[in-house]
């Protein structure tokens, strides 16, 4: 079966444009996570010092008066690692998983190349606090470059079924040496895991490039639809826009870019790009959080499920 997506995005403008808010609060608002707190929503996101390094933090908000902040983050809740760790450069925001009394923050630590521009790995933080304060799990990656990952690693995303971990996530496949300097190339891969920790990963490709002009894939944002898996995630070719795919099991996808659209504004924010898609439900309802231009730096968008498509 080929489901139709059901989902029409009607687009509520930028709720959140950081202007110094905190003082942790720099040039971007990137790749936004939400945790839900009593009535209220707890969004992450990703913000850029003064040496472009990035660090993760919060504000607070109700997704009934999304513009209004009600609070923000004293500081950073994770911050990049101390010189020559994997996230020395900057850790960005990828999924929060509540399971076992605990919550579970899956990012993407940065650390910059000679011969390559940059390297990025999966990392892991947990919060026994309710998500105030995170501690990393270790100074080491989670998913180290592999075999089967033998680039990068990036952007997890996960759910916990039947005590099953499961991990939709970026991967690298090669490094271009085009005339401008090298440019990466990534994919999106799928693994498993008892624990949330230790993962099996198989080389399974999720997402694949659709062409030779696609070279790059946003976090995936997955999630579980009666029989369907729903995934929402950006790609690029000259730059991001968000697509769309559909699954039964989770390991198959068919990719429907074109069924669920959020293109870009004719002008504004979010008219260059459109990127790093995070929907949620809230009161029936599908929201969408997401990123426009500069890969965050003009701040979060909210977009809502409209009327039903016939």
């Amino acid at each position: 079966t080929t489901w139709i997506s059901d989902v029409e995005w009607v687009k509520r403008g930028a709720m959140f444009e950081p202007a110094g808010q905190a003082q942790w609060i720099g040039t971007h608002a990137a790749l936004p996570v939400m945790q839900p707190i009593g009535d209220r929503h707890r969004l992450f996101f990703s913000s850029r010092d003064s040496r472009a390094r990035s660090h993760i933090g919060f504000i607070e908000l109700s997704l009934d008066q999304p513009h209004e902040v009600l609070g923000v983050s004293a500081g950073p809740v994770l911050s990049p690692g101390p010189l020559g760790a994997f996230d020395d450069a900057g850790v960005t925001s990828s999924c929060v998983v509540d399971h076992g009394g605990c919550l579970h923050f899956y990012y993407t630590g940065w650390s910059l190349g000679v011969s390559v521009p940059f390297y990025l790995n999966a990392g892991l933080a947990r919060s026994e606090d309710g998500g105030r304060s995170f501690r990393k799990i270790s100074l080491a990656p989670l998913l180290d470059r592999s075999s089967v990952d033998p680039y990068l690693t990036a952007s997890p995303w996960v759910l916990v079924e039947n005590g099953t971990w499961r991990m939709w996530y970026v991967s690298g496949t090669e490094w271009a040496d085009p005339p401008a300097g090298p440019r990466h190339r990534y994919h999106i891969k799928y693994a498993e895991s008892a624990d949330g920790l230790r993962w099996d990963r198989r080389g399974v490709v999720c997402i694949d490039y659709q062409s030779s002009d696609e070279y790059a894939f946003g976090r995936p944002c997955v999630i579980r639809d009666g029989d369907r898996y729903r995934m929402w995630y950006s790609y690029r070719g000259s730059s991001y826009r968000i697509g769309y795919a559909e699954s039964h099991d989770g390991i198959v996808w068919t990719r429907m870019d074109l069924e669920s659209v959020l293109d870009v504004s004719e002008s504004g924010w979010d008219s260059e790009m459109v990127t790093y898609p995070l929907v949620i439900s809230h009161r029936n309802r599908l929201h969408m959080l997401y990123n426009g231009n500069g890969y965050g730096r003009t701040g979060i968008g909210l977009a809502s499920q409209g009327p039903l498509s016939s």
